[in-house]
């Protein structure tokens, strides 16, 4: 199709730039047959008045140069008939027989002859008001169609080289575009089989179909992370859900074996499979929140006043257990969060500060602003601390390594990591001021909000009040 549409292109372009040429040619052939009768008109009104026009034609044909191709004659009205050397021929012809008498206007016509086409120009000669003379002008028009041939090759042989060099190049081009196209085909196809890991790799050339093979890569690795996340999660519940519906359903067993006489085992026993049931409810509640953190609308960030929100979370905290509480110095700052998953975050690293600490010890809450423009929320404690070998085991689901208590199920600080995750950021464990842990969750610099200063006077009101303008973005 690429070839046929090129041809077609070439071929109306070679076409209109012979037919451009040719006429262009044709016109400066008639230019000059014009420009010849035009001299020897102006000569023959110019002549000595004692020399008659046959005698001046005479000489006129013997003293002009006449350029290759061309002749000229002059045909006088009465009898006369003059021709420059090699006109013999052209003067023999019919045609130009009947155009010998002088016209009433200038008449431009082709003239057949045996050995070739001329064009050929009539102009009356006009003396004292009469037509007293024609003359004539011819040009041989076989050197024009000489040209137009070769102009014909050689535009033809150009659109030929440009049709290779298309096509080639279209081909090529398209060859190695396909070919991308292929193995993305291939890839998805691959992919939808359940071959979660199977990637384009590192693409050669940069341009829209680079891009695409990118993306595609990019997409498949979201996809594989999210199926291997889905996989992991739905074995994690499993097992995890199995320990305390075996525990009710024991229980159970018992006490129907046993017979439910005995008031008081009925009551431990419901208390027991209930604490288990509450258990399971919160660990569902947990699992679906890491569930939806895979979800594109997990998080819906509004406004939020950095100061407010640790504030709202250090009174929330203080009645949690008995413990030093501190805030530590909070810059001025609005962050664009989804408030109430970030206070849930800060609220399980607050939990689990509490756990590994005792009455009397010290907790601080803090944020600070990172060099590179981020936000760093962080709990510290003067706990045991976490080994720095155990770091990063803690951050994953349902592991509880070095945990001071029984309760809980190791996902506090997997849904921490999500909800940081989520806003672009990330989760770091190390050692506080205080001698324990200190659990930061780092915010990039896109959370921030720009805010501006301006004074109105409200309804009502006699003086100005200050009003904060917040823009998100840093």
């Amino acid at each position: 199709m690429l070839a046929v549409v090129l041809a077609i292109v070439l071929s109306a372009v070679v076409v209109a730039t012979v037919r451009t040429f040719a006429a262009q040619q044709r016109a400066t052939v008639d230019r000059a047959l014009v420009a010849e009768a035009e001299a020897f008109v102006r000569a023959a009104q110019g002549r000595a008045s004692d020399v008659d026009l046959a005698t001046f034609s005479k000489n006129y044909l013997r003293t002009r140069v006449v350029p290759d191709g061309e002749t000229v004659a002059i045909a006088i009205r009465g009898g006369g008939l003059f021709g420059s050397v090699g006109s013999e021929a052209l003067l023999q012809s019919a045609q130009v027989k009947s155009l010998r008498t002088p016209p009433d206007a200038s008449r431009l016509v082709n003239v057949h002859l045996p050995s070739a086409t001329v064009a050929f120009l009539a102009v009356p000669v006009r003396l004292g008001g009469q037509s007293v003379a024609t003359v004539m002008v011819a040009s041989d028009l076989s050197l024009l169609n000489q040209d137009r041939s070769r102009m014909l090759a050689l535009a033809s042989s150009e659109a030929a080289v440009a049709l290779i060099a298309g096509v080639l190049a279209g081909y090529l081009l398209l060859r190695r575009l396909l070919r991308t196209v292929g193995r993305i085909t291939a890839a998805a196809a691959r992919l939808g089989s359940g071959e979660l890991d199977r990637r384009l790799g590192e693409q050669e050339s940069h341009d829209e179909v680079g891009e695409l093979a990118a993306t595609f890569d990019a997409m498949a690795e979201r996809l594989d992370t999210a199926m291997t996340a889905q996989r992991r999660l739905l074995s994690d519940v499993s097992h995890q859900l199995r320990t305390p519906l075996t525990v009710a359903r024991g229980h159970l067993d018992v006490m129907m074996r046993t017979g439910v006489d005995d008031a008081l085992e009925v009551r431990e026993t419901v208390e027991l499979v209930i604490d288990e049931l509450d258990h399971m409810r919160a660990l569902v509640e947990q699992l679906l929140m890491l569930g939806h953190s895979f979800e594109p609308d997990f998080i819906e960030p509004v406004a939020l006043d950095l100061r407010s929100l640790l504030a709202d979370l250090m009174d929330a905290a203080r009645v949690l257990a008995p413990r030093r509480w501190l805030l530590d110095p909070i810059p001025d700052l609005v962050l664009f969060v989804d408030a109430a998953k970030l206070r849930g975050a800060l609220l399980n690293l607050v939990d689990n500060a509490v756990h590994a600490t005792a009455t009397g010890d010290t907790i601080a809450l803090g944020a600070e602003l990172r060099p590179d423009g981020g936000i760093a929320l962080s709990v510290s404690d003067s706990g045991p601390g976490i080994p720095v070998e155990q770091r990063g085991a803690v951050l994953a689901r349902f592991s509880r390594p070095g945990a001071q208590d029984s309760h809980g199920a190791g996902l506090g600080l997997a849904i921490v990591v999500a909800v940081a995750k989520a806003h672009q950021g990330a989760v770091e464990m190390g050692d506080s001021i205080w001698g324990g842990c200190r659990a930061t969750i780092v915010l990039p610099r896109a959370v921030l909000g720009r805010t501006q200063s301006a004074f109105t006077v409200l309804p009502g009101q006699s003086s100005p009040v200050g009003v904060r303008i917040v823009e998100q973005g840093s």
